[in-house]
C-alpha cells in the first residue's frame, strides 16, 4: 500500500510540474494515474499469490497451506480495473485536463471478504475432495484489512464493477480446468471477456 502511495505521489509531482492540467492548453497532455484492489484471474502462475497457490496445489492433489486466513482485501477479477482504466483513457483523449488525476478501481464492500472465504469457496467450486489446511509457524505482519475508496470513479466516470466475487471466483476455477484440459485459452479467454462485457454493472 505505501509504494502504490508514494507511486501515485511520484505521478502527482510529475504531472503538476511538466503537464500541468492548468497548461493543458498549450502542452495537450493528459496524465493520470490508477490504483486496483487485489486482482485475480485464470491464467496467473505467479509464487506466493493466494489464487495461484490455492489452483497449484488443487491441481496436485495436495492440502492448501494458508497463512493468515482472517486477513480482508479488496478482490476483484482482472477484467475489472482494466475496464476502468479503458474508461480513463477514453476520458484523457477527450477531456485530458479535467480527469488527470489517480483513480482507484476497486470491489464494492461487500467483496472485500476474507482469504478463509476465497479458500472455502474455491474448495467448493473445484470439488474432488480439495481442502486446506492453517500454517501455525509465525511469518512476517501483513495488514489485517486493505480496501479501496472507488466513490470517485463511481460518481465521476460512472464506473462500477460487473462481477461479484463469487461469479469471479467461478470464472477462475471454470479457466484453469479448462487449461488442464487442454482447450484452447485464446478462445476461452475471449468467451470470457465477451461474457464481461454483455454483463450488466452490479
Amino acid at each position: 500500500s505505501n509504494s502504490k502511495g508514494c507511486a501515485e505521489l511520484v505521478a502527482s509531482a510529475f504531472r503538476n510540474s511538466f503537464f500541468n492540467p492548468a497548461n493543458y492548453e498549450q502542452h495537450g497532455v493528459g496524465l493520470a494515474s490508477v490504483r486496483a484492489g487485489n486482482v485475480i484471474g485464470g491464467g496467473d502462475w505467479a509464487k506466493d499469490r493466494l489464487i495461484p497457490d490455492i489452483l497449484r496445489s488443487f491441481e496436485n492433489n495436495q492440502q492448501v497451506i494458508i497463512r493468515n486466513p482472517y486477513s480482508i482485501r479488496p478482490w476483484q477479477h482482472v477484467l475489472e480495473p482494466l475496464s476502468g482504466y479503458i474508461v480513463v483513457a477514453q476520458r484523457l483523449y477527450t477531456e485530458g485536463a479535467k480527469f488527470s488525476e489517480g483513480w482507484n478501481f476497486g470491489p464494492r464492500d461487500e467483496d472485500a471478504k476474507t482469504v478463509e472465504f476465497i479458500v472455502d469457496k474455491m474448495v467448493t467450486l473445484w470439488g474432488d475432495d480439495a481442502s486446506w489446511l492453517l500454517d501455525g509457524e509465525n511469518h512476517p505482519h501483513e495488514a489485517h484489512y486493505l480496501k479501496l475508496d472507488c466513490s470517485k470513479a463511481n460518481m465521476q466516470l460512472g464506473w462500477h464493477p460487473r462481477w461479484g466475487l463469487t461469479e469471479t471466483l467461478g470464472r477462475i476455477v471454470k479457466w484453469h480446468k479448462a487449461w488442464i484440459r487442454g482447450e484452447d485459452m485464446l478462445i476461452c479467454s475471449k468467451r470470457e471477456i465477451s461474457d464481461y462485457m454483455s454483463a450488466t454493472t452490479r
